[in-house]
Order: C-alpha cells, then structure tokens, then sequence
C-alpha cells in the first residue's frame, strides 16, 4: 500500500525515516506546503519511502524534485520503487509539475535503470556536478 503522507500519517513517515535515515521525522517537515512523501507499506512493515519537494520558478511554472527514494532491500526488484515514484510524480503532475529532477551515484546502476525506464534522462544542457555547501561556519 502506497500512502501519501499528510499530517494525521506522521507516526508512518517517522518510521520510515528512522528506518532509512536514522533520524526522527518532525510536524515542521510534513506541515511544510513543498514537501511531498509517500511510504510503501505492507501490515506494518514499512517497504520503502520517497520524499521530495515542489519547487516553483520564477516564470511560476512548477517542478519536483525527487531528494530520496529507498526500498528496503529485502524488498527490492518488485517493483516498489516504481510505484512510489510514480505517485510522486501524479502527484506533482496534477498539482501543476511539468518537470521532475532527481540526482543519483553514477554507480547506482538499480536507480539509474529505474529512473532510464520511466523516461528520466541526462538534463538538455548536458552532464551536470552536484555541489554541497555547509552552511555552519
């Protein structure tokens, strides 16, 4: 079972981010209007998470951002991933995303693979870098 996270479902997020993070999962993240998060689930075992956000541009278009999509290993290659993804992604469609970005390890060949065969791409201006800033001086 696929959920989409809103406020009543912060016990199931908390779970699923412990989980897969090791970290507690707070109202201010879920109550924040960007977030997006869904929770597979079976009983209560939690089969995986994908989390990210809606970004608005300054031409007031709409993208996603997809920051973390985890299946719990036991579970992987049937399918879970992809059905969390796609609910992600109608999800931002019908709330206006014509765009969606998500950034993986070059190594990671199982997301590579998932993201290849839903239609994600290299971006249209070519190889891109990820930079990481700390902001704690």
């Amino acid at each position: 079972m696929i959920t989409h996270i809103a406020s009543d479902d912060l016990p199931l997020l908390d779970r699923a981010a412990r989980q897969f993070r090791g970290v507690a999962a707070g109202a201010t993240f879920i109550e924040s209007p960007a977030v997006m998060a869904y929770v597979a689930s079976e009983g209560d075992e939690i089969l995986g998470w994908c989390w990210g956000y809606r970004l608005v541009r300054p031409d007031g278009s709409m993208m996603l951002y997809v920051h973390g999509l985890d299946v719990a290993e036991a579970h992987r290659r049937r399918g879970i991933g992809r059905c969390l993804l796609t609910a992600f992604m109608a999800a931002g469609k019908a709330a206006g995303a014509a765009t969606m970005f998500v950034f993986t390890a070059e190594a990671n060949v199982a997301a590579r693979s998932l993201y290849e065969s839903m239609g994600g791409g290299p971006p249209a201006q070519g190889p891109s870098v990820n930079y990481w800033f700390l902001l704690d001086s």
